[in-house]
């Protein structure tokens, strides 16, 4: 009984030891969970799962193995079975995590992407990331709706032979936010780790959430540091994403970024004869669709179920009476606007609010300049289309955009930019 009592009360001097040392809520979240005793002059701390015994000897471990010594003892931290009798907030034996499968769109790999020059450089950090050989930590891929960014990272899920966890940026935030009504956060933690490469498709779908951004954080941090690799892609670039501090958008900036472009009159073309198209019928086709793959995918469907359902070759005639809701027009000046905006990364109504930040400002300002190269708006008239300005705030913007176009090249290509855009 007197042996027993000893280990009793050696026991608590332990763990009042180590509650000394560590902060309270830290004390409370990570250690007191753990199952502890001491074996053969060792002490034994059994975490729940293997994350947060990773997580307890990287942060801990020197404090803990400090005390041990104290008690003339050797320490053993590690993953096991506990059985508690109350389920703690951040214990997982409840339930295990169960990811939602993710649809991958069923290619050949790279061989099915066609690639103008202006993206060449980006699918060949794609097909080096693939490989696993990749020198940059990770690869920021982004451009604007229906440039062909998931399909470029549906190719290296296609092509890789290493160990894939693939997410959209809205599974990430439902699949966390389930994991934490579940109890089964740090499984969703190991779950997401287990990887060789990590895909998240739209990190957009992060933005202005507080708690997943920091849980995603943390996980590339993690990630970084096991020299795992990354994917990431969004609308914009990381210094123009909106709903995230500067210290993520650093993060997402610290590997190798690289930009896409929308389809082009060629890429567009191969398409349509890719799927099936006649020659002729995809070169008038691909001059009149608009600059968005999904449109392009969207005409092609179109074609090759009416061919299946009605039986009838589709022809330049047919093509044309079947696809009149399809096919460009002339752009309204709001709809310029809108492409600018989907450009830029940012929505339509920031642009027409009244927030006057940096960023917007600046955006404000590019926009009009753009429309005036581009069209034969008034000033009136380009104010409207751009959150209701009056003449006096257009012609300020105008004269603000020539004073910085001598000195500034990178203001001048993003007006060339969107001026390309507008026609």
């Amino acid at each position: 009984m007197q042996a027993i009592a000893t280990k009793k009360i050696n026991m608590e001097s332990i763990m009042d030891a180590i509650a000394s040392k560590i902060d309270s809520a830290a004390f409370t979240t990570w250690i007191a969970p753990m199952k502890t005793d001491v074996c053969q002059n060792c002490l034994n701390l059994v975490a729940q799962n293997q994350f947060t015994a990773d997580y307890v000897k990287n942060q801990y471990g020197k404090i803990l193995t400090d005390i041990a010594a104290d008690f003339s003892l050797n320490i053993n931290i590690c993953a096991g079975v506990v059985n508690n009798a109350v389920n703690l907030a951040n214990d997982n034996v409840v339930c295990e995590y169960t990811p939602n499968k993710t649809q991958t769109t069923q290619n050949n790999g790279f061989s099915d992407f066609i690639c103008c020059d202006e993206n060449m450089f980006a699918v060949a950090a794609c097909k080096k990331m693939a490989m696993g050989n990749a020198s940059f930590s990770q690869l920021f891929i982004h451009g604007a709706n229906g440039s062909g960014k998931s399909l470029l990272v549906d190719c290296i899920c296609n092509t890789t032979n290493m160990r894939v966890v693939k997410m959209s940026g809205g599974q990430f935030v439902s699949d966390f936010a389930r994991a934490l009504r579940d109890k089964t956060i740090f499984s969703f933690k190991d779950f997401c780790r287990k990887c060789d490469l990590f895909i998240l498709d739209d990190v957009c779908a992060l933005a202005g959430k507080r708690a997943s951004c920091d849980e995603f954080t943390q996980l590339m941090i993690d990630l970084k540091n096991a020299g795992k690799n990354i994917v990431l892609t969004a609308n914009g670039a990381p210094n123009a994403l909106g709903g995230f501090d500067k210290r993520i958008q650093s993060l997402f900036a610290s590997g190798l970024v690289v930009d896409i472009v929308a389809p082009n009159a060629f890429v567009r073309r191969s398409m349509l004869i890719k799927s099936g198209v006649d020659t002729d019928v995809a070169n008038e086709l691909s001059k009149q669709i608009t600059q968005n793959g999904h449109v392009v995918n969207g005409i092609i469907n179109k074609i090759n179920t009416y061919t299946e359902l009605m039986g009838e070759h589709v022809n330049m005639d047919v093509a044309a009476r079947l696809l009149g809701d399809m096919l460009s027009k002339n752009k309204t000046p709001i709809a310029m606007v809108k492409t600018m905006c989907e450009k830029m990364a940012i929505s339509f109504d920031e642009i027409c609010g009244n927030s006057r930040t940096r960023r917007l400002t600046r955006a404000r300002q590019i926009m009009m300049a753009a429309l005036k190269c581009a069209t034969n708006l008034s000033l009136t008239e380009i104010g409207n289309v751009c959150g209701g300005r009056d003449h006096a705030s257009v012609v300020y913007a105008l004269n603000q955009i020539e004073k910085q176009k001598s000195s500034d090249l990178i203001l001048n290509a993003e007006i060339d930019e969107m001026v390309k855009l507008c026609k």
